[in-house]
Parts: structure tokens; sequence; C-alpha cells
């Protein structure tokens, strides 16, 4: 609990074309050599990520991308994995090197920033090659550039003031229940053991929340379902039950009408989605038929069970429920796929596992190509008939 998980980070990625110095600037602001550095271009082939942290900010991931504007077959590769990047980035740096004045990759990179809205600083890097002359022509290109030496740590610092200002007047993420459970309130977090559950631990949207309600003053037990029932009797004043979405039906069944009931599914697709959206998306299920093609989308990755709740337990209950076997496919980790508009429902994971910006994305990119998109809390609430009940919560916040 003591190591912020890289969903949980700020991502930053610093674009630019090769041997534009990102690398270096890279190792600048973090202090360590962390990218390899090369005069030869094209040495970041791969983004290369390092988790820090940004005082006074806070905890960050910075992303080192493969170098824009090369053409060749090996050069098209690296910038395609660069550009996926920009679906997961919170804020980012664009490194010109001073001496480039071809801008036209750098103007084609704005407009993707602008397409997946993202907030962006131009960094003009190398000024200590650069003449009096030169520095002053491009002072009056770049107006909002801030002009630095990764090589000589020159303006480095300055650099990062900005970064962290921009950061802190950017929106913040919500909570995850700090802002539906009062100062003192509590929460009963139900936990299943089986052979899903990690053996020693927690995973980590139980963790995620536990962390939630010490930041806001909240107290939080923790049962099995096996022992829920006698919990609610040791408590009194609960102000939620949050349990994991493959035991709702039974827990349903032991929480008094009374006291509110969620997942932990749901709190994270409020939390790092649009929930409304998913709400709307599981409606879709009603028109499902033998011909409609289902994506499961995992944002980590596993190895799989009989009791894989996305391989196995969402696609048993869906074709009970829908009568039909219907056609799933299914992408892990940061696998998810252009073609939106090949399938007729998207069901993705909690996504504990990716930041907000990436989830945020995939909904907008959904919704671009009219796909339904949901998430496994919902369906299995829809699937099990409490969805009502537990996004009730939300309703009245």
């Amino acid at each position: 609990m003591n190591t912020t998980a890289n969903a949980n980070r700020k991502h930053i990625a610093i674009f630019g074309k090769t041997n534009s110095g990102k690398s270096s600037l890279l190792n600048a602001i973090i202090g360590q050599e962390i990218s390899i550095v090369s005069n030869l271009e094209g040495t970041t082939t791969d983004p290369v990520k390092k988790a820090m942290e940004l005082i006074p900010f806070g905890p960050v991931l910075f992303i080192d991308t493969a170098g824009l504007g090369d053409y060749s077959d090996l050069g098209n590769l690296r910038m395609e994995r660069s550009l996926k990047v920009l679906k997961n980035t919170d804020f980012a740096l664009y490194v010109l090197d001073i001496k480039d004045k071809d801008l036209s990759v750098y103007k084609e990179t704005l407009k993707e920033f602008k397409k997946y809205k993202i907030p962006f600083l131009t960094v003009i890097n190398k000024i200590d090659t650069a003449t009096k002359e030169e520095l002053t022509a491009a002072k009056e290109v770049h107006k909002d550039a801030l002009f630095v030496s990764a090589l000589k740590e020159e303006n480095i610092l300055s650099l990062k003031d900005e970064l962290i200002k921009r950061l802190q007047e950017e929106e913040d993420d919500p909570p995850l229940i700090g802002d539906i459970v009062p100062y003192n309130g509590k929460v009963v977090m139900v936990v299943p053991i089986d052979s899903e559950a990690p053996k020693g631990r927690l995973i980590l949207p139980q963790v995620q929340l536990i962390r939630d309600c010490l930041d806001h003053g909240i107290k939080s037990y923790v049962v099995r379902d096996t022992e829920l029932e006698e919990a609610l009797k040791d408590l009194s004043d609960i102000d939620i039950v949050v349990t994991d979405s493959q035991a709702f039906k039974k827990v349903d069944k032991i929480v008094p009408p009374n006291i509110k009931l969620t997942s932990f599914s749901i709190l994270q697709a409020r939390h790092k989605g649009d929930l409304k959206t998913f709400i709307d998306g599981v409606k879709k299920i009603k028109d499902l038929d033998e011909n409609s093609k289902i994506l499961i989308s995992e944002s980590c990755s596993h190895n799989h069970s009989h009791q894989d709740i996305g391989r196995v337990k969402i696609p048993q209950l869906l074709n009970k429920h829908v009568g039909k076997k219907l056609n799933y496919e299914f992408k892990m980790g940061h696998d998810f796929p252009e073609n939106l508009e090949a399938y007729d429902l998207i069901i993705h994971c909690g996504s504990c596992m990716v930041n907000r910006k990436t989830m945020l994305t995939r909904i907008a990119l959904c919704k671009e190509k009219g796909t339904a998109i949901t998430n496994y809390g919902v369906v299995l609430a829809y699937l099990t008939g409490i969805l009502d009940r537990s996004i009730a919560f939300a309703e009245s916040n």
C-alpha cells in the first residue's frame, strides 16, 4: 500500500522527432539515466516508463516514446507504438530541437493532442548549441515554450516547476468513495476467498478502496461473504456495503434493503470512467442474438481458470440470460482494438490497472463508432437483477 500503482499516477508522455533529446530530457528530469541516450536516430524503440514522486504534486509516471518523423518501415512501427501512448496520456511534453525548422510533425502531433484532449507543454531543447540570434528567433516562433538544455541541465528546474503548475491546474480524478460516504462513516467490504483470489494479498481494487477510506477518514471493515451476516449484526449505522461482483447475488440477500450496496467494479466505473455510459451500454443486452459479437476487454494479464470472471462466468451468465450462445472475443492488457464498429457490445473490466485517461479515451472511441460499452460490475448487477440497487448510491449523490 506504500507504493502507488501506475494506474493511479498521472501519465506524462514525452513526444518529439528522433534525436530531439527526449531521452536526455527524461534523464535530466528524473536525475537518473533511465533512457538510453545516443546520437544515433531511433535509439528508443519502445516506450520507456519511469514512476517517480514529483514533489510537491505527487506520484507520476513518465513515458519516453520512440521518435516521430521516421517514415521507414521500422520507423512507422515505432511511431505507431508512440501514438498509442496518446490514449493513456494525461499530460504531454513535446520536445523540439532548437535547430529544427521543419515543424510539420510537431503540428500534426498537436492535432492528435487536441483530438484526445491532452494538455501539453512545448519544450525547445539543445539551447546550448544555438547562437543568441537562433535563440531569439526561436522564442519569436514558440512564444509559449520552455527553452532548456537537457545535456547541460539548464532550465530543468524551471521546466519541472511549470510542469507541476500545469498538473495542479488540471482537474483531479474523483475519489472512489470519499464523496459518497461522510467523514467518520462506515464501509463494509465483502471479499470472497476463492481460487481467483491471489494467495496472501488483496487485489488492487480492494486495496485502492481501503486507501481511499483512509484518505477521507472513513472507517472500513473487511469480511468474507461467509462472515458478512454476523458482521452486519456487530455493526450499526453502516453507510454502504461494497462487494466483489461475483458475490452480488449472495450478498444482496444478506444485506438489508435500508443499507446501500454496490461493487468494487461499479465504484471503479464511476472513478475511472463514465458510469452513466456503462449503464446505458448494458441496455444493449436485450437486443443481442446469436449473430451478436461481444468483446471482453480486460486491462490486466493473469492466468485463466475455470472461475475466470471475464472469460468464463460472464459469458455463461450472458448466454443463459439471452438464451443463445453469443460470439465472444477476448483482449487483455493495453490491446484495445481499432475496429470497434465490429462489435455489438464491449464489456470492460473494472479498469483498476489503467488510468482514468485511458478509460475515458476508450469510452469516447466507442461513442464515436456507435458501439455500446459497459463494465463487469454493471453487467453482473444487471444479470443478477440488482442493477437499480447497486447504482442507487450514485443517483443520491
